[in-house]
C-alpha cells in the first residue's frame, strides 16, 4: 500500500546522503549551538532543507515535521525528518550517525527509512510489508531471559539529567552485557537481533517514528518508557518483544 511512498522516502535518504557526507569531517563545517543546547550544523539544515522541497514537488499535501525548520504532524498524512540523528557524532567524526525518513498516516507510523551512509548501511519497513537491512530481511531475536539479554544506550549523562541512572543501571546489571551505542543505531541492533533492548530517556517524534516502525515490522516492540506504544512518547524503549515487561518494570523510575 505503501511501495511509493517508501520508494520516495529511500530517494529522500539519498538526496540527504549526498549533502552530510560532501560535508562530513570537513575542517571547516559550520556548526551553531541551537536554543537548547544542541548542535546543529550546516549540513543538518542543507539536508532538511533539501528534502523538504522535494516533498513540496512530489507530496504537496502532505505536512513536514522536521528537527531544523519544525511543524505538527496533525491528522492525515505528514512526513518526519531527522536530517541528522547524532549530529554530535557527525560533528565529531564518530561513523554512529544517521538521516530518519519516516511517514505517518492518521497518527500511525506506516514507513521508515534509517540510512547511515557514513558506514554503508541502511534500513527500511513498511506497515505489513516487513523490516529490511541493505536489501535482506531482518528479525529480532528470540532471547527469553534477561539475564541471556544485550542492552544498548546511549550514555549515563541523558539519564542523569532526568534522575533515572539508578534504574538504567538495575536493568544493565540484569543483563548479560551493555554497550553505549545510542541514537538510531541502537534501536536498529534490536531489529535486526544483535541486540534485545534499547533505550532512550529524553527523545523527541522525530528521533523515533523511522527506527520504531523498523522494530515493530522486524517483529520486536516500541513504546515509551512507561509502556505506550507508538514513538511520541518523548522517551524510546525497543525490545525483541520477549523481554520487553521486564525491562519496562525495571525502569519503571525513569520519568
Amino acid at each position: 500500500m505503501y511501495e511509493q511512498d517508501l520508494a520516495l522516502a529511500l530517494e529522500l535518504a539519498d538526496i540527504a546522503d549526498e549533502i552530510t557526507m560532501a560535508r562530513y569531517r570537513a575542517a571547516d563545517l559550520r556548526v551553531e549551538t541551537k536554543p537548547d543546547m544542541t548542535p546543529v550544523s550546516e549540513s543538518d539544515r542543507r539536508a532538511e532543507t533539501a528534502i523538504r522541497e522535494r516533498l513540496a514537488r512530489e507530496r504537496p499535501a502532505d505536512a513536514i515535521v522536521g528537527e531544523e525548520f519544525g511543524g505538527a504532524p496533525g491528522p492525515g498524512r505528514a512526513w518526519v525528518i531527522d536530517p541528522i540523528d547524532g549530529t554530535k557524532s557527525y560533528v565529531r567524526g564518530m561513523d554512529t550517525w544517521s538521516t530518519l525518513i519516516a511517514l505517518i498516516d492518521d497518527g500511525v507510523v506506516v514507513v521508515g527509512v534509517v540510512a547511515m551512509p557514513s558506514l554503508g548501511k541502511r534500513w527500511w519497513a513498511t506497515q505489513g510489508g516487513g523490516a529490511f537491512a541493505d536489501g535482506r530481511r531482518i528479525r529480532v531475536s528470540a532471547v527469553a531471559e534477561l539475564a541471556d539479554a544485550q542492552l544498548v544506550w546511549s550514555g549515563i549523562q541523558e539519564w542523569d539529567a532526568v534522575g533515572a541512572a539508578d534504574a538504567l543501571l538495575a536493568l544493565a546489571r540484569g543483563c548479560a552485557r551493555t554497550r553505549g551505542v545510542g541514537d538510531a543505531w541502537q534501536y536498529m541492533l534490536v531489529a535486526e537481533g544483535a541486540a534485545e533492548i534499547a533505550v532512550d530517556p529524553q527523545v523527541s517524534l522525530w528521533d523515533l517514528a523511522a527506527v520504531s516502525i523498523v522494530v515493530q515490522e522486524a517483529g520486536g516492540r516500541f513504546t515509551d518508557l512507561q509502556g505506550r506504544p507508538g514513538p511520541g512518547g518523548g522517551s524510546g524503549l525497543a525490545s525483541n518483544g520477549l523481554l520487553h515487561e521486564q525491562a519496562r518494570l525495571l525502569l519503571a523510575a525513569a520519568p
